[in-house]
């Protein structure tokens, strides 16, 4: 088990984050109506699907449902850039779109180029180029 097929958020308006998501950061769907059940995003790599954070908790435990928290729970998903220019798109796509941008575009400590943002639910997206990045045909980056 080396790979992670699909990363699931849940959320509280999937109807809000739906057009977060697709709208606003330009994520393709298929899914053409407004409050739909579950939403699958057609990305390049591991894809991302959003549902209702109450049917995501039910889920994993239908008679005690973990507790809902403040969408920070100890991991972040990334976006990897190929430019500090994509960078600084990314986060001013997310802030457009209602995200909220917890930490401006700058050089960071391991020497790229980093932001945050929060999406509807608080979930904490880092966008970040490193220049010395390669890509392989997927898009994905490659980690040695």
């Amino acid at each position: 088990m080396n790979r992670i097929n699909i990363i699931t958020l849940g959320v509280n308006n999937i109807e809000k984050s739906l057009h977060f998501y697709r709208d606003g950061l330009g994520f393709q769907t298929s899914v053409d109506e407004e409050n739909p059940s579950i939403v699958f995003f057609t990305n390049r790599g591991t894809r991302l699907a959003l549902y209702p954070r109450v049917e995501l908790a039910k889920d994993i435990n239908e008679e005690a449902p973990p507790e809902e928290g403040n969408g920070f729970s100890g991991i972040t998903l990334a976006y990897n850039a190929k430019s500090e220019a994509e960078v600084n798109e990314i986060i001013q796509k997310a802030e457009i779109a209602g995200g909220k941008i917890v930490k401006k575009p700058q050089r960071v400590f391991w020497g790229g180029y980093s932001g945050y943002f929060t999406d509807p639910d608080g979930y904490y997206w880092e966008v970040a180029y490193g220049e010395n990045w390669e890509f392989d045909e997927n898009d994905m980056l490659v980690i040695k």
